[in-house]
């Protein structure tokens, strides 16, 4: 009688199995610990809807990829990385605490834990208030912290058996000793204020400074998120009171029954306190920083795995589990720090789960490998074939992750041994060489002001030739790809550039960076036709330049004609080719008009590369198909942060010629536009010293939310900022706000004269490169400007070959073309312009080796799977959805004269590791957050 088959195990092999299950190992446990500075995506395994078998399938993929993390050299529990299976028991079930328990234990010998000390606070608060829901009131702040920390007590205990009672008294508090009478008395009270009260005091302070405040003061690596999350002032708001409040809110719908009409209520308390757990999780899982002495920081060598088996649709349970990945969806895009965790869903996700996902493209397990390698770019849904569960499938392998010999406690203690011998040796000799060396005073980038050897008047602006100039220029590289086309055997396609309104005038000219944009797109057409005489395999394309009016006034409108107009390109026949779109670019304002043309541009599926628009809510609704190409404001704001409070930028009181880190900030903001106001709220949450905030508005028009004074005076927002510097010597006006307002702030400064006497130092975004290299403040002695740009001048020693390059060639585009002297040299919108474009026909050219029509869907997808090239602005290498390329060049520059000078240079400006945020000291660190 013939032995029965067992039953296949392993990974199914399905296509692209091999590669999933390579890049899934390196995703926990990569060979460089570098790698682990990204964040992988949510990753949805689909097994199919059939219920015969569902569990067997699920709990077959689970198991295999659980194999890679047991420890094969361990005994029992040894993990080889921090791991937890995430199993819904119930429907009213917080799955974000199974996942922390389970962390808790079985970690790799000698591996640095995770304590999670901002997550257990707010666990064990939310388990009492849902416990203690029927009785119907808030249990009071003071509640809710001594039910944290005495839970604190129990888990200190349980690891620490065989302490004597007496520390835990000290540990937060036991029972007073045993007396009465008066002697009694007085010794309760004194025992218990030492023991209980005033610990429990000291600990709310620190787990308060952890989450909720934002200033000098709070930790560097939470930075205050849940007063940020909750929009909370910089008042005396606990955590524990934070927490009261929301029970408040959720108590009548905790005790909804399962019957109750509107128990839909009830779950959507649970969501918001799965929202909540899930990000202090995320928060507590970054990976610790390195460089620095404390040993147990490099110590995390592996990814926290976060398997999640999905139970069928139609069970209650699965309620829960699609609730904790629909937190860790929402949350994950908001945590303060990277990586996070690398979460693997296992079943068959239902229509809810998939809506809430945002309803992710199926794709295969070759393309799903390619996807964890990249940072957080959506979630990735696998649809593993039926076939695949019929035969034997992979060995998932153990992931090898560093390993220790000594555990940390011995190398701690070794290592804070040779810094205390050290620093009683050094401590005299160090005394001695800092009151020998006086401090240094030296300004950054110089003490000059923008009016230093500079000419005598502003440069002229030939707005209108210079204008024609450069769509002459694009219009003569158009006549060059349609005669590819006409020769035949050349696939030429149509690229639509979204610009403002045309320069009506000089001064607008200044305040729109729409001539250097235009430079650089008819640079890079005429590279790709140069180009493409000799190599057949990319895609010559026309350039059709679509105006929207001043301010992108008309955004919307004429999106919905293009997307109609691709719409209705599908199904002609009838159609030149060379007239089908395939691409967008353009876009370089952030303003509402912007963001929702985007949105349109989304649906019809039409693949857009950005170019100056920085908003993070640019991203916002415009889907997968928007590719932004410049640092975020979240980005800008932290570094410039940084750069603020660390370097000596603001004048010193007293002198000219010696300045200081900024103590203060002056924030200038126009709510209604919303790149203002979003790099505004950015800066004023990363600066701690952020004290008065102004809404500056010539037209009067203000949003209803916003934070600040109102003015809609130039004259009288000069009065304001004068008296405000007066007060605080030691601060820097941050400057927001378009560039128009700035000149009219500017000479308003002039006009008064009232701190004309003194040096007024200007921190400003991207802006500002509008109009500061137009030599408009030629004769302002008194301002000291610094402000971001996207490209390092070509005449600084870091600059890399292509930037140089492009100099060069944009410098004898504009002798040929135009006369009078350039201000936008050194300008970044040209150089933005010119790579994005650069990008956006890379994606097009790969499309069309894939396939000869060049589908849209063809470009999307070249598009995500990453574009990677040195540009004119650096680096460039696109990894995820809907984020700029990693580490993007980001430049803070000193105007001086008509020259801009770069004091710090940010990110990948030149390829290598060495060119990442994180690598690169104050204050680029800030901006790999």
């Amino acid at each position: 009688m013939a032995s029965p088959r067992p039953v296949p195990g392993g990974f199914p092999d399905d296509e692209g199995a091999d590669d999933f299950v390579r890049e899934f190992r390196q995703a926990v446990a990569p060979v460089e610990r570098e790698s682990l500075a990204h964040t992988p995506p949510l990753i949805v395994l689909d097994v199919g809807a059939e219920e015969a078998g569902y569990e067997a399938r699920v709990r077959r993929v689970v198991e295999a990829l659980e194999q890679s993390v047991w420890d094969p050299r361990g005994t029992g529990d040894a993990k080889a990385a921090p791991y937890a299976r995430v199993t819904a028991g119930r429907d009213d079930e917080l799955l974000s605490g199974t996942a922390a328990r389970s962390l808790l234990f079985g970690l790799p010998k000698n591996m640095t834990p995770d304590r999670l000390p901002g997550f257990w606070p707010l666990w064990d608060s939310v388990d009492y208030i849902r416990r203690h829901a029927d009785e119907r009131h808030a249990p009071g702040a003071n509640v809710l912290r001594d039910h944290a920390h005495e839970q604190l007590r129990l888990h200190r205990r349980q690891r620490r058996e065989g302490h004597r009672q007496v520390f835990l008294w000290a540990l937060g508090g036991g029972a007073a000793p045993p007396a009465g009478g008066l002697r009694g008395w007085l010794l309760g009270s004194v025992w218990h204020g030492l023991t209980r009260t005033f610990p429990r005091w000291c600990w709310e302070r620190r787990k308060t400074a952890l989450l909720v405040r934002s200033g000098r003061l709070a930790h560097r690596r939470y930075r205050g998120w849940l007063g940020r999350e909750l929009g909370l002032s910089k008042g005396s708001e606990s955590v524990f009171e934070v927490l009261d409040e929301a029970a408040d809110r959720h108590l009548n719908r905790l005790v909804l029954p399962p019957d109750h009409e509107d128990y839909e209520l009830h779950r959507e308390s649970l969501l918001a306190f799965e929202r909540l757990l899930t990000r202090a999780l995320l928060e507590d899982l970054t990976r610790p920083p390195v460089g620095r002495l404390l040993p147990l920081r490099r110590r995390r060598t592996a990814r926290p795995l976060l398997l999640v088996p999905l139970p069928r649709p139609d069970r209650p349970e699965a309620r829960a589990a699609e609730r904790f990945l629909r937190a860790f969806h929402e949350e994950q895009p908001h945590t303060a720090h990277r990586p996070g965790p690398l979460v693997v869903a296992v079943g068959h996700p239902s229509e809810r789960l998939r809506a809430d996902l945002h309803r992710p493209e199926p794709c295969d397990l070759r393309q799903a490998s390619r996807r964890l390698q990249q940072v957080s770019s959506g979630p990735v849904l696998v649809r593993l074939r039926e076939g695949s569960f019929a035969r034997d499938g992979l060995v998932v392998r153990s992931c090898s992750p560093r390993r220790y010999r000594l555990g940390g406690r011995t190398v701690a203690t070794t290592v804070t041994t040779g810094a205390t011998l050290g620093a009683v040796l050094l401590g005299v000799g160090a005394y001695e060489l800092r009151v020998a060396t006086p401090p240094s005073y030296a300004c950054v980038g110089g003490a000059q002001s923008v009016a230093e050897d500079a000419r005598e008047e502003k440069i002229p602006v030939s707005a209108r030739a210079w204008y024609d100039a450069a769509r002459n220029e694009i219009e003569k590289q158009n006549k060059r790809a349609r005669q590819y086309a006409a020769r035949g055997k050349r696939v030429v396609r149509t690229v639509v550039v979204f610009v403002s309104a045309p320069p009506a005038d000089e001064d607008q000219t200044r305040f729109d960076g729409i001539i250097p944009e235009l430079r650089g797109i008819a640079l890079w057409q005429r590279q790709l036709n140069d180009d493409a005489t000799a190599n057949t395999t990319l895609v010559p394309l026309v350039v059709e330049v679509r105006e929207t009016g001043e301010t992108f006034r008309d955004a919307v409108p004429e999106a919905t004609k293009l997307a109609d107009q691709v719409r209705a390109q599908s199904g002609a026949k009838d159609q030149d080719p060379v007239d089908r779109v395939v691409g967008v670019l353009g876009y370089a304002q952030s303003r509402p008009q912007t963001r929702d043309a985007l949105a349109v541009l989304d649906r019809a599926g039409i693949p857009v590369v950005g170019t100056t628009a920085t908003a993070d809510e640019m991203q916002n609704g415009a889907g997968t198909n928007y590719w932004p190409f410049t640092p975020n404001n979240s980005t800008e704001a932290r570094i410039e942060a940084e750069f603020a409070r660390k370097e000596n930028i603001v004048a010193r009181d007293g002198s000219a010629t010696q300045c200081v880190p900024a103590g203060h900030a002056v924030v200038v903001r126009t709510s209604t536009d919303l790149y203002s106001r979003s790099l505004s709220a950015k800066f004023a949450a990363a600066f701690p010293g952020t004290e008065l905030q102004f809404d500056f508005s010539q037209e009067g028009k203000f949003a209803a939310d916003s934070p600040g004074q109102r003015i809609t005076s130039a004259g009288l927002l000069a009065q304001q900022i004068c008296a405000a510097l007066k007060a605080q010597p030691d601060s820097v006006v941050y400057w927001s706000a378009r560039a128009q307002n700035f000149v009219a702030f500017v000479n308003a400064m002039e006009r008064d004269g009232a701190c004309t006497d003194r040096t007024v130092t200007v921190l400003g975004g991207n802006e500002l490169t509008n109009v500061a290299q137009t030599g408009i403040f030629a004769n302002k002695d008194w301002l000291r400007l610094y402000y971001t740009d996207h490209r390092m001048p070509s005449g600084d020693k870091r600059a890399s070959a292509p930037t140089k390059r492009f100099a060069a060639v944009y410098d004898d585009f504009v002798k040929k073309t135009t006369k009078g002297t350039d201000p936008w040299r050194q300008d970044g919108h040209a150089a933005v312009s010119y790579d994005a474009f650069h990008a956006l026909s890379e994606a097009v050219a790969g499309a069309f080796r894939a396939d000869a029509s060049v589908p849209l869907s063809s470009v999307r997808q070249q598009l995500q799977q990453g574009i990677t090239f040195d540009g004119a602005t650096g680096h460039i290498a696109y990894r995820n959805f809907n984020a700029p390329p990693a580490d993007k060049t980001l430049v803070l520059l000193r105007q001086v004269a008509d020259t801009p000078k770069a004091v710090v240079a940010c990110g990948a400006y030149n390829s290598g590791p060495a060119y990442r945020y994180e690598k690169q000291g104050v204050p680029c660190e800030a901006g790999a957050g």
